[in-house]
């Protein structure tokens, strides 16, 4: 397989790497077999993008976003799901109930390297473009005719490496496309990572940069009118149920690690 991949897409190969080696554990927290089969097929060194505390953050936000959309899939099973920024991820697969309908949106080099790893499957779209352009909105808006009105956008590994301004600007697509509300889950990077990206273990060794952070996601919110912060919960809440060192760095680091929060728009 031919890989060509911006700065910010070779972070996608992080997750990827960690995914397919946590699939082949004895006893897996996460399954992605196409991510076994996709690093098979790249021929990737996986040992600079698997490091112990980005492998840990990785599976802890997957186990918490799968183990979230599932919930709400339970409760609304015709749900529309787009995925922001989604790299190599197979979310889909795991959560899939066999209704909702599902988009994954990235920019053009990465869904074309999307494209050679996936199939063609019912009920999910690859959308190639810019998220900060709402062209990518139309044909979500189009699934969500008749009774499908139930919208979640996810946003993994994303927000870490837009501004602040263009967070914002996100938000303001999400309002003004899809009338009828949504939520959007979301990943939060910190400041103090975000000022210290040389010390993240695996991302310094890519050439992406982080462009925004956060102490809490009520900042976010406060972007833009009409977004409420429902939730926030650091992956410190998973990874400290694996290992002592997890133990130890959400104790001595309680806000240091990422987390997931989820905000509400209500139609207008």
């Amino acid at each position: 397989m031919e890989l060509r991949l911006g700065d910010v897409e070779t972070t996608a190969l992080i997750p990827l790497s960690i995914k397919a080696n946590e699939t082949l554990r004895s006893d897996p927290r996460v399954r992605d077999d196409k991510a076994v089969e996709i690093i098979k097929a790249l021929g990737i060194d996986t040992r600079k993008y698997d490091k112990f505390m980005s492998h840990e953050g990785v599976i802890a936000r997957t186990v918490m976003l799968d183990r979230q959309l599932k919930d709400i899939i339970r409760k609304e099973p015709e749900s529309v799901i787009v995925n922001l920024g989604s790299g190599f991820d197979d979310r889909f697969t795991r959560v899939d109930n066999g209704s909702i309908l599902w988009f994954d949106v990235d920019l053009p080099d990465m869904i074309a390297a999307r494209k050679k790893a996936f199939p063609e499957r019912e009920r999910v779209t690859m959308v190639s473009g810019d998220i900060l352009d709402d062209s990518w909105c139309s044909p979500v808006r189009n699934a969500l005719k008749g009774n499908r009105t139930s919208l979640v956008i996810i946003a993994e590994g994303l927000f870490m490496y837009l501004s602040m301004e263009e967070i914002k600007k996100l938000l303001i697509i999400l309002k003004e496309n899809f009338k009828d509300g949504g939520l959007l889950i979301a990943e939060q990077n910190n400041k103090l990572m975000c000022k210290n990206e040389k010390l993240h273990d695996t991302v310094k060794t890519t050439s992406a940069h982080f462009r925004s952070g956060t102490d809490s996601a009520a900042e976010i919110a406060a972007l833009t009118e009409g977004i409420k912060l429902l939730e926030e919960h650091s992956f410190n809440e998973e990874m400290s149920k694996h290992s002592i060192r997890g133990k130890i760095f959400a104790a001595l680091f309680p806000n240091m690690n990422d987390r997931w929060a989820t905000f509400k728009w209500d139609q207008k």
